[in-house]
């Protein structure tokens, strides 16, 4: 899964959890400013991506996702990590995980 696969479909949680149009989460959105999203509808949205990705975002990690692009490369990262420990490559991660 790319990175740009992996905004969309959060961009698509957000706009489910927060009613902010899809197409307004960009990388470089600023979650707090630029969209207003509360920290609980953040939290909310992070458990709603925990779901969809398979991965876990402890909370220690929520302070620095400041920016889409922040939670993108996380996700991104913690599915790679994922692929890695379990010994499948990022394409069949995806397939388990759908």
């Amino acid at each position: 899964m790319t990175e740009q696969e992996i905004l969309s479909r959060l961009a698509k949680i957000v706009e489910e959890f927060t009613g902010i149009p899809a197409s307004r989460v960009t990388g470089e959105a600023n979650i707090a400013e630029d969209l207003q999203i509360s920290s609980l509808s953040m939290v909310e949205i992070i458990v709603a991506a925990e779901d969809e990705f398979q991965i876990t975002v402890p909370d220690a990690a929520l302070k620095d996702l400041g920016t889409f692009e922040d939670v993108v490369s996380y996700i991104y990262r913690a599915r790679r990590q994922a692929a890695g420990r379990s010994g499948q490559d990022d394409s069949a991660a995806e397939v388990a995980a759908t």
